[in-house]
């Protein structure tokens, strides 16, 4: 029987692992990154093979991802980065042993209260140092260590700012100055008789800023293997990262464009010769994008194949005219059309297809990892 299954994502655990240990020893300690269910590559199933390796700490988004972390068997410490945002979360912090970043005053006056009745809290103090997000602002700092003496109950453990340009060439000077005025908090905390867990590198500041390794680094979109530098002068800094996922679909149809011919809605392509034309059963109910209409490629048995028309909700068309000649493979339904990676030497990586989608990997990731995924160690 003709296997129909629709989209498949395939997670590979030991390529994960792989790009984990090429940042061992690089930092003094890593900080994996598995927010949103660990960028579409599964939160237990990812958790699972880090502690193998050796992981201390995990970082998740909001609260109740820490929860769904704690519940799936994690034993470790589980850093919270958006930190609280309601009551239910701010119990969880002590029914769960959550670290959290605590990012402003009302989350600090939340714990502060939390802490009257519940006891000892540990939190990590989030810094805004030029991200303009998140944050307490550096010359809030005696603001700050006022309030963290008024309630000795919240032991400040970690502190963590993010860098805003780290991937980006000719920034340097701007990474230097966060760099700076997060070490400038760290002596004040110092001063006050905190001693904390130092982190402000990402991916890109750890791997292209040495001197914001600190005590850990948050390790993101390298785990994945995906390269925070691709298409910039630093590309090489991040060469030899290991693919993750790999997404495919299947071939519905196979048939004849005759010259002249449209295809798919508003005729976006019209085709000026005949050609072997492909269905392939996704769309953008998978989360394959419509911005990939006449612009993207799929990879069927190792050769590249360019979309034609527009990406429809479950069907995208391909132009497989390369592979059916007398000296091609054949293409025929039930055959699997990858998205993203596949055989050579037409392999996608994710660098690629959010070129083509005009986005990141980071949106690559997240979004088709909704599909249906199976893991391999």
């Amino acid at each position: 029987m003709i296997d129909y299954n629709k989209v498949r994502v395939e997670v590979s655990l030991a390529n994960l692992a792989a790009n984990v240990r090429r940042f061992q020893g690089v930092c003094p300690a890593i900080i994996p990154v598995i927010k949103s269910d660990a960028y579409g590559h599964g939160l237990a199933e990812v958790a699972r093979t880090l502690a193998g390796e050796g992981i201390a700490t995990l970082a998740v988004g909001f609260v109740n991802e820490a929860v769904i972390l704690r519940a799936s068997g994690w034993t470790g410490r589980i850093l919270a980065l958006l930190g609280p945002v309601d009551e239910a979360d701010t119990a969880a912090l002590w029914e769960h042993d959550i670290l959290a970043v605590i990012a402003n005053a009302d989350q600090l006056a939340r714990v502060a209260e939390g802490a009257r009745t519940r006891g000892r809290l540990a939190v990590c103090l989030k810094f805004d140092t030029g991200m303009r997000r998140l944050g307490f602002r550096p010359e809030a700092l005696p603001q700050l260590l006022d309030t963290l003496a008024a309630n000795p109950a919240l032991v400040p453990v970690m502190a963590s700012t993010h860098l805003a340009s780290a991937d980006m060439p000719g920034r340097e000077a701007q990474v230097a100055g966060q760099a700076a005025r997060f070490q400038a908090v760290l002596d004040g905390l110092a001063r006050a008789g905190y001693r904390v867990e130092a982190n402000i590198a990402n991916s890109a500041g750890g791997m292209a800023h040495a001197a914001c390794r600190m005590d850990s680094m948050r390790l993101g979109i390298a785990m994945y293997g995906a390269n925070p530098f691709y298409g910039t002068a630093w590309e090489e800094k991040g060469e030899g990262l290991a693919q993750t996922m790999q997404v495919s679909a299947p071939v519905l149809h196979v048939h004849t464009l005759a010259r002249g011919e449209g295809v798919s809605y508003g005729w976006t392509f019209v085709t000026d010769r005949d050609r072997e034309v492909a269905v392939i059963g996704v769309g953008y109910a998978d989360n394959y994008s419509r911005s990939l209409s006449n612009r993207g490629f799929m990879n069927i048995k190792g050769h590249r194949v360019p979309i034609l028309g527009r990406v429809c909700m479950q069907m995208t068309v391909v132009d497989v005219s390369a592979l059916v000649g007398e000296e091609g493979p054949g293409v025929r339904p039930g055959d699997r059309a990858w998205l993203l990676g596949g055989p050579g030497p037409g392999t996608i990586a994710p660098e690629e297809l959010a070129d083509w989608w005009e986005t990141i990997p980071y949106e690559v990731f997240c979004l088709l990892g909704m599909n249906p995924r199976s893991h391999a160690a």
